[in-house]
């Protein structure tokens, strides 16, 4: 069998696998390295050569120093600002996706919609509006940012080091801008002036406030003298309850204790403050003897308060009208007292720092449950509640798997949460009675990040050199501690552009970029070469939509270069059509994590996304193109 249909079968199984999604692409991209070894199609001492390929040291070093911004204060300086423009939605989208277009051109786009995410779900909540209109757009904004620089996107960094094997001159930092900056400016205004009446409003479901109205959940309950629950720790009581109920406070001579940090054993007279339904109430009470509402005390002594009212008004023996008037007072004094009562148990969540994230898709959660990530013990976390789809989901806690872009309720310290989340790969959207965090050497990370770029202007060091000092710089200054550094290093994405690139360049050394790009020269051979590249988009811009942007920028380069070998033609604007088009994956919440992010916050459902995106495509077609072929002309 020839070579080239070994590597068809090898890619048709990988991108079907990309497809179905029952595995992680990081596995199924290794899988795919493994076979091309094992079928001869790429040399065993050559199989990980890819790790050490400029495109993914590019990558890695450009997430380190995205993951310093987000520790830099960035959040707090924009918020600070974007907070005032008040409740004007056209406003909130000029402000919010214009500044993630700007800082997807310099940093991680993945990255600058984490920062700005919060901010968007605060503005939301302060003007009592749905964030689905908002978060749509932010995350499409972050994508057409990336198409600005070379270090925006994976798929630039990928491009410009494949034009560099194949010219021996890569593609500069700014050599993607002309085109980059025409193309986001016009996705931007299509978005700010009609884009954004096509989003679904998801107005109350897709609020967090109504995933999460933690007022309508939470139950004080009594620890009694004969409860089972007497002399126990908390972690003592779920394995008695066999269930994962969070307890948020114990509150213990009217001094509240937030449940993640009481490791004492709870006594008689102890008040659980606890998130439970019908189900859950019946449990606790069967199973551990906890009782909703007042102690023994306190009936006897409102029973006795009965007791002299009705004893004094048979000695005073009042008229009817007056003993009428006494009867109605007193339901007024008891119904004001259990209105107060109820206020406060509804809603006194203070001190129990309660925060939302959303689960990010190479999170370590996925596909996993409660009970084994351990997550109280090793994280010290409690799991509060979770959202998906924008509702609530009803089941129990240790039987939910967690999926990407569940929203999360989390109880946990204020100093750990942080880094609790940032180990789990979940995005913080924002947090009740929360700080999002604190300025940390913001100057120093802006000068270091400045530096690096301008190596690169002067050519003073290559691309992959000069990000990566920067990164080591940052690091040893203390802008982020070094395990968040390796924590910000997308596993999974470097695998995939580590395992890809060799099967990439075994799809062009088989000849089976030739056969593809001849197929294409013949369907077009009666056509301007614009047709081509038209179809060129297309073919790069679906591939995105269901696969990872890097994977397809991976595929679909040795088949630009082989086109523009057919037709006689500088290989540039072919490589800038792939460049673009694969970072357009506006279509669906799986082609790129941006979209996922948004997905649980903003409430949509898969269905949505191609409202906006499909006529979004066809704007960013319209226009690159010709920008393309005026900038980079055949």
């Amino acid at each position: 069998m020839a070579d080239s249909t070994l590597v068809f079968i090898v890619l048709g199984l990988t991108l079907a696998a990309f497809v179905w999604g029952r595995f992680r692409y990081d596995l199924v991209a290794l899988a795919a390295l493994l076979g091309s070894v094992i079928l001869g199609l790429v040399p065993g001492e050559e199989a990980f050569l890819g790790f050490g390929h400029p495109a993914v040291i590019t990558v890695a070093a450009v997430l380190v120093l995205s993951r310093g911004f987000e520790r830099s204060g960035v959040v707090d300086v924009i918020a600070e600002q974007v907070l005032r423009v008040g409740e004007r939605l056209f406003l909130q989208l000029l402000v919010l996706t214009g500044t993630v277009v700007v800082l997807s051109g310099i940093m991680n786009n993945v990255g600058a919609l984490a920062l700005l995410l919060p901010v968007a779900m605060r503005l939301a909540r302060e003007h009592d509006a749905s964030p689905s209109i908002l978060l749509m757009p932010l995350a499409f904004g972050s994508l057409l940012g990336g198409l600005t620089t070379l270090i925006g996107t994976p798929p630039n960094i990928i491009i410009a080091s494949y034009r560099g094997s194949v010219t021996g001159d890569n593609f500069g930092l700014f050599s993607f801008t002309p085109v980059g900056a025409v193309v986001a400016l016009a996705g931007f205004a299509f978005i700010l002036l009609v884009g954004w009446r096509l989003v679904p409003q998801r107005a109350g479901k897709a609020s967090l406030d109504a995933m999460f109205d933690t007022a309508n959940y939470l139950v004080e309950l009594r620890v009694g003298e004969e409860s089972k629950a007497n002399g126990l720790t908390l972690r003592e009581l779920q394995q008695e309850l066999e269930e994962t109920i969070p307890v948020l406070a114990v509150v213990r001579d009217e001094k509240k204790r937030a449940g993640h940090a009481f490791f004492g054993t709870l006594r008689e007279g102890d008040i659980l403050l606890m998130e439970a339904g019908p189900d859950e109430m019946k449990l606790l009470e069967d199973k551990a003897g906890l009782r909703l509402g007042k102690d023994a005390e306190e009936e006897e002594q409102g029973a006795d308060e009965e007791e002299e009212t009705e004893a004094g008004l048979k000695a005073e023996s009042p008229s009817v009208d007056s003993r009428q008037a006494q009867v109605e007072e007193k339901a007024g004094e008891e119904a004001e007292r259990g209105k107060e009562k109820e206020e406060k148990r509804g809603v006194d969540t203070e001190g129990l720092q309660l925060a939302e994230a959303v689960v990010r898709n190479d999170s370590m959660m996925v596909n996993r449950t409660v009970t084994q990530l351990r997550l109280h013990n090793q994280f010290g976390l409690h799991l509060v509640a979770v959202a998906r789809d924008g509702g609530r989901l009803k089941q129990r806690l240790r039987e939910v798997r967690f999926r990407p872009g569940d929203v999360l309720l989390l109880q946990g310290g204020e100093s750990e949460l942080a880094e609790s989340l940032a180990t789990l790969g979940c995005l913080p959207l924002a947090s009740r009675n929360l700080t999002l965090g604190q300025p940390r050497m913001l100057l120093a990370s802006i000068a270091i990040f400045a530096a690096a770029i301008l190596a690169m202007i002067f050519d003073l060091l290559p691309a992959a050199v000069a990000l990566s000092l920067a990164a080591l710089v940052a690091l040893l200054v203390g802008v982020l501690p070094l395990r968040e550094g390796y924590q910000a290093i997308d596993g999974p994405v470097i695998v995939l552009l580590g395992a890809m690139i060799p099967v990439g360049q075994a799809l062009e050394t088989s000849g089976g970029a030739t056969l593809i790009a001849e197929a294409m020269l013949a369907w077009g051979a009666e056509w301007p070469v614009i047709v081509t590249l038209v179809g060129l988009f297309v073919l790069s811009m679906v591939l995105s939509n269901i696969v990872n942007n890097a994977a397809a920028a991976l595929l679909m380069a040795p088949i630009a270069a082989s086109l523009a070998s057919g037709f006689n033609a500088s290989v540039d604007p072919f490589l800038m059509v792939v460049a673009v088009s694969a970072s357009c994956a506006f279509l669906t919440p799986i082609g790129h994590q941006s979209n996922t992010l948004v997905m649980g916050p903003g409430g949509y459902r898969f269905g949505d996304y191609w409202r906006l995106g499909l006529p979004l495509s066809l704007v960013v077609l319209a226009v690159a193109i010709p920008m393309i072929l005026l900038v980079w002309p055949l």
